[in-house]
């Protein structure tokens, strides 16, 4: 039986690795090294020109990360991946290898706030714009697609909101276009949704969240579809113009549909350096065993949370796409028919002061900024983490001051609305 017919627990298990060879260890050693001894000087000379595969220095390749990255490519179907040392960090690799200044990148306001900070404030430094969509519509990103546009970029599922994107009529815009998909998964994880199979170009993920799963490590990826033409144009001449770091070769002619995945590693990991440590990497693939029935019990447990709160009467609102009556109900049906994720906001009637009293009064929730642990976690987002927005920005991200998030873990889902139950009565 190929790996890629095998199911998805059992691939989540298996995938990339095997006993090593060695020692026969079972579990994929931490290869906690910086370099590597060369067979001989033509084998050197050979891995140094791209000519062969193997490894040079642990900021550009590891064994124990090659195992997490044949795992995260398999689970999400795409033809090589590269991990980094964070969810920014693959975002601004990923970037790098299609932009260039005066260029944009073309996004909906319903993002993550780091995210929004990045690409409005940070990525100008390198020249590089973005054009907002007004709305998550299709129709609101061809509207702001132009001539100096180089990719699109959404979530699957939208961080703080849950809201679900159409990922197919979108990738039918950008594709017309002649620009990629990038799908920030990490809210949804493969196990929910694969964003490939929905005409995405390119995955990106902070695997510190959900794929990891313990609130233990830091780490990034980026999944290559290998669907994208980058010679079709001149916007991506990284890919496809002769590069003079590698004596002339174009590296879509050369790798094909892994390409983006090797520019990235080579023209951007290379040289920006945020790589992930060996030790991540191996906790990353510990908590990926687990991914699938981790997934199923934090969207499980959330649809019961949300399901209580809808019916409290200090709860104006709850946005959560695996309620009946919730505008994403069907998307989430189409794109996450397992269930809708485990990250959510609500909006409590007393606003802004009410959400702090909230916080203040749960007592298994952890009051942090991180979401995907185990544990149930909180955050009040317009005083911690979308701040540094303005309040129309906060409001369009679906940070208002009323809004209040939450990401369920795997607890008992009764002990959770009990502690939630409790923290509303002093609000």
């Amino acid at each position: 039986m190929g790996e890629t017919s095998q199911g998805f627990n059992t691939l989540a298990i298996h995938a990339g690795a095997k006993p090593d060879p060695t020692t026969g260890a079972r579990t994929t050693p931490i290869y906690q090294t910086t370099s590597y001894v060369f067979e001989d000087v033509d084998h050197a000379a050979s891995l140094f020109g791209l000519q062969a595969f193997g490894n040079i220095y642990t900021r550009i390749t590891n064994p124990t990360t090659a195992v997490l990255e044949e795992r995260v490519a398999t689970l999400e179907g795409g033809t090589a991946a590269l991990a980094v040392a964070s969810g920014h960090s693959a975002q601004l690799i990923a970037f790098h290898a299609v932009m260039s200044p005066g260029c944009n990148i073309v996004a909906p306001k319903r993002l993550y706030g780091g995210t929004i900070n990045q690409l409005a404030h940070s990525f100008k430094n390198f020249g590089w714009e973005v054009n907002w969509a007004e709305d998550v519509s299709p129709a609101a990103f061809e509207k702001a697609i132009d001539e100096n546009t180089r990719c699109v970029l959404i979530e699957s599922l939208a961080n703080p909101g849950g809201i679900v994107m159409d990922i197919a009529a979108i990738a039918e815009v950008a594709h017309a276009k002649g620009v990629p998909l990038m799908v920030d998964n990490t809210m949804a994880t493969p196990y929910l949704c694969q964003p490939i199979k929905h005409g995405a170009d390119i995955v990106l993920y902070s695997l510190t969240k959900f794929m990891a799963g313990h609130g233990n490590s830091m780490g990034g990826a980026i999944v290559d579809a290998g669907s994208f033409d980058w010679s079709a144009s001149d916007k991506f001449p990284m890919l496809s113009t002769a590069r003079p770091e590698y004596n002339g070769m174009v590296l879509h002619e050369t790798f094909g549909p892994m390409a983006f995945a090797i520019c990235a590693r080579v023209l951007g990991l290379r040289d920006l350096g945020p790589a992930i440590s060996p030790q991540n990497s191996f906790n990353i693939l510990t908590g990926i065993e687990t991914l699938a029935l981790r997934m199923q019990r934090h969207s499980d447990n959330a649809l019961k949370v949300a399901e209580f709160l809808q019916g409290h009467e200090k709860v104006g609102w709850v946005s959560y796409a695996g309620l009946e009556n919730d505008p994403y109900y069907a998307l989430h049906k189409v794109y996450c028919p397992k269930g809708a994720g485990a990250v959510f906001t609500f909006g409590l009637k007393g606003g802004y002061d009410a959400g702090l009293a909230l916080v203040k009064s749960l007592k298994l929730f952890s009051h942090l900024a991180n979401i995907g642990d185990t544990r149930s976690l909180v955050i009040h987002p317009a005083s911690t983490t979308h701040r540094q927005l303005t309040d129309e920005q906060k409001i369009s991200a679906g940070a208002g001051p009323d809004v209040v998030r939450l990401s369920i873990g795997i607890e008992d889902a009764e002990d959770i609305i009990a502690d939630l139950e409790q923290a509303l009565a002093n609000c």
